[in-house]
């Protein structure tokens, strides 16, 4: 692997916010970054070669864009020329995309690191990790390719802004995940490692589902101060049983335990800004989840996947006697919602315990 002294050549796949974010810092450090857009980014590949700038960041890339360069997806192979690692870059709805129309253009051999949080029901309440997906299909490919991916609380505009972020690279082998750190390390940047892939990433795609109800909460403040007004309590005991819940959810996929905190800090920055709470504070607010997903039409909302994909292996290991629904309240209450049922409050008293020794 390049040192940052024979400047690393970084090709991202999918434009969007996060895909394009985490470049700056690795620009920062001089690496090259060839960025790529999938074909619903176009207008994002076609502003950012004409101002030099992120359309939906709004934001003007690291020097100018002095370590950039911008492809169409039609130019991939070109991008692809050359570069030491790839970032997979787009949302959990593109999955299916990038399995089906970018790891069989990958090079063999060239290691990727996802950004795309996420978890797939394989059945009998199993759960994998995207780069779990990536690695069976590459194989399937005969195509021996590390996937590496990226956990933790950070959003785009914030990493954007240099604002202090604490993240984790997993993966399968230590050199590398050292070598890619050193690429995009940095006084803002700061990035601890784990070998536990499907533990990091369960992890961090549960909060999407749990963000979801917490903010339930906040709309329903709205709705009974008649203002844009928050409650607290009603929030911290969403958020309390969402851990709960998440922690059990963690030890099923066979996670280490340690990487709740991964997804109690994602499930916290969440909660406070972004499409999850948006969609939470309408379902709050007494909305049917057809009438929310109307006033935000336009706006990608992959919490709800993720949420259907949870709801659906937990009432499979319900099934299967390896769980109970007592032992998951808040998790049914958002299925329910997605449902479509409106009219039903939140079953703050089944969060009810007793603890003694």
């Amino acid at each position: 692997m390049k040192t940052l002294a024979e400047r690393p050549v970084i090709t991202v796949i999918g434009s969007g916010m996060m895909g394009s974010a985490i470049t700056w810092p690795a620009a920062d450090n001089g690496c090259e970054i060839r960025l790529v857009g999938t074909p619903l980014d176009r207008d994002i590949i076609s502003h950012a070669r004409e101002k030099a700038e992120h359309l939906t960041l709004k934001r003007p890339f690291p020097d100018g864009g002095k370590n950039y360069s911008y492809f169409y997806f039609e130019e991939l192979d070109r991008a692809l020329d050359g570069a030491d690692i790839t970032i997979c870059g787009v949302s959990s709805f593109g999955l299916d995309w990038y399995l089906e129309n970018v790891i069989p253009r990958l090079p063999d051999g060239l290691p990727v690191l996802s950004i795309t949080k996420g978890m797939i029901h394989t059945g009998g309440g199993k759960m994998i990790s995207y780069p779990e997906k990536m690695e069976e299909v590459a194989e399937s490919l005969g195509k021996k390719i590390d996937f590496m991916a990226v956990g933790g609380p950070c959003t785009s505009y914030e990493l954007a802004d240099h604002d202090p972020s604490c993240v984790t690279f997993c993966g399968r082998k230590p050199e590398l995940l050292r070598a890619v750190r050193s690429w995009f390390e940095a006084p803002y940047y700061h990035v601890s490692l784990s070998d536990d892939v499907r533990g990091v990433e369960c992890a961090v795609a549960l909060k999407n589902a749990y963000a979801l109800g917490i903010s339930l909460a906040i709309g329903m403040s709205y709705k009974r101060e008649g203002r844009e007004f928050e409650h607290y309590n009603s929030q911290a005991a969403l958020f309390g049983q969402a851990v709960k819940e998440m922690q059990k959810l963690l030890a099923e996929c066979g996670g280490k335990p340690e990487n709740i905190t991964l997804g109690a800090g994602d499930l916290y920055v969440t909660v406070f800004g972004g499409r999850t709470r948006r969609l939470g504070i309408l379902l709050g607010e007494g909305y049917s989840f057809a009438e929310a997903k109307a006033k935000l039409a336009g706006v990608t909302l992959e919490s709800t996947a993720i949420a259907a994909r949870t709801v659906e292996a937990v009432k499979e290991l319900e099934r299967l006697g390896r769980a109970r629904p007592e032992e998951f309240p808040m998790l049914h209450h958002i299925g329910r919602l997605l449902d479509g049922e409106t009219g039903i409050t939140v079953p703050f008293a089944a969060f009810e315990s007793e603890s003694f020794e």
